[in-house]
């Protein structure tokens, strides 16, 4: 693993090749679906796409992410603070971000301020230049349709966070609190199987399900999976005289998707979390012409590196082409007229609530990093169901028929990198 980050498929290759838990018979073949097999994923991903995407998400256009971390809890009594040290929001000593005129501070910068920080805390400390430059950041697109509640970027509360200052890893937050929100997500929210008693069980076969709910369900629960692996590649092993070691924990990761130790379902979260990355990708695929045109700039205020960093972006956008095997998501809603349609609305719905419910997240980078796969997912949905709005965008000038926020690009990205 690269600086302390442990992106999506790092955390994958922990899964399944470092501790080898799983028999290759178990996790291998077409996934449930689609056409795709895993053995493609693997290679297609490792070869193709993630030597791209760590280099764009660590460029400052993907770095810093707007988040509203203080919006209260919509559903219970905001009790559910982790009561573990420093699980709040605090600012690491001071370091310098440099203004985004010139090149991004180095990963030598990331590590040490990585040491210097909390569990739970968010580093949230910007300089005076930098928060000035954020000011030209101001991006603005239609709220309608969207599959995620969006934060108001004008509130005072809505702030920028490093990614790599505050990479995703366990932070020891669990109990009632964490129980509550993950319960609420699946018991309240999805279109749960019937065959389901227990909800934080979800992942047994969806029998029943026609096919909108079950992809809806295995979306979440393939999220539910990665936040878990990431939490189990970067887990905090030991603390020696004030410096906390990390790395991943073999126990943990067994509890949760060890076949023997989770009655077989650890297989199919596994599955579900390929599922996951393939919806992304599609997405990614189907999004790609309203970047291609011209006028779209991945704006920070140095344009040598946006150009750079828009000249990256539509080559990973041009490998996902490539891909043989993509979820063909014209399948979904294809019945009738009224009924799809009242589908389609139950189906957002349904997201954009458990988008709210990450602000009942306790812990501050826990729910930095819900939040943000969460609206990465939401994006993806978005862009999945808006085919027609895409392909009659004008080439030389905006529409509000289709746009992406600065906040739903990094999103995006971000989600798709873990």
């Amino acid at each position: 693993m690269s600086g302390n980050r442990c992106s999506f498929w790092e955390a994958s290759l922990f899964a399944l090749g470092l501790f080898g838990l799983l028999h290759s018979k178990q996790l291998t073949g077409v996934l449930d679906d689609c056409f795709c097999d895993i053995e493609s994923i693997d290679v297609f991903n490792n070869f193709k796409i993630y030597p791209q995407i760590r280099k764009l998400t660590e460029r400052d256009f993907f770095r810093y992410y707007k988040v509203n971390l203080k919006r209260p809890c919509p559903f219970w009594p905001d009790d559910g603070h982790c009561s573990i040290k420093d699980c709040h929001v605090e600012p690491c000593p001071e370091v310098r971000v440099q203004h985004f005129t010139q090149a991004s501070s180095s990963i030598s910068d990331v590590r040490e301020c990585e040491q210097a920080h909390e569990l739970g805390a968010v580093n949230n400390t910007l300089s005076n230049q930098s928060k000035e430059a954020f000011e030209d950041w101001a991006h603005h697109d239609d709220a309608q349709d969207h599959f995620c509640g969006l934060d108001d970027e004008m509130s005072p509360d809505a702030e920028y966070v490093d990614l790599l200052l505050n990479p995703e890893r366990y932070t020891g937050y669990k109990g009632p609190s964490a129980w509550r929100v993950w319960n609420s997500i699946y018991e309240e929210n999805c279109f749960k199987p019937r065959s389901v008693y227990r909800p934080l069980n979800p992942l047994a076969p969806s029998r029943g399900l026609c096919l909108e709910k079950r992809v809806f369900y295995r979306l979440i629960s393939g999220l539910h999976s990665s936040i878990n692996i990431h939490l189990c590649a970067e887990y905090l092993l030991d603390e020696v005289w004030g410096k906390s070691v990390w790395g991943p924990n073999l126990h943990e990761f067994r509890r949760r998707f060890d076949p023997a130790e989770t009655k077989g379902e650890g297989t199919r979260r596994l599955k579900n979390l390929y599922f996951l990355y393939l919806i992304e990708l599609r997405a990614l695929t189907k999004v790609a012409p309203y970047f291609e045109r011209s006028f779209i700039n991945l704006y920070t205020g140095n344009s040598q590196e946006d150009t750079s960093t828009k000249e990256l972006l539509l080559q990973v956008l041009n490998e996902t082409k490539a891909f043989p095997m993509h979820f063909d998501e014209s399948s979904m809603f294809a019945g009738h007229k009224i009924e799809s349609k009242t589908l389609k609305e139950e189906f957002r719905l349904h997201f954009k609530n458990i988008s709210r419910i990450m602000d009942c997240v306790g812990c501050s980078k826990c729910r930095l990093w819900g939040t943000l796969q969460t609206q990465g997912l939401g994006t993806a949905l978005r862009i999945l169901f808006s085919e027609k709005e895409i392909k009659s965008l004008p080439e030389n000038s905006p529409s509000k028929g289709f746009q992406l926020t600065r906040q739903e690009i990094v999103a995006l990205l971000n989600g798709f990198a873990r």
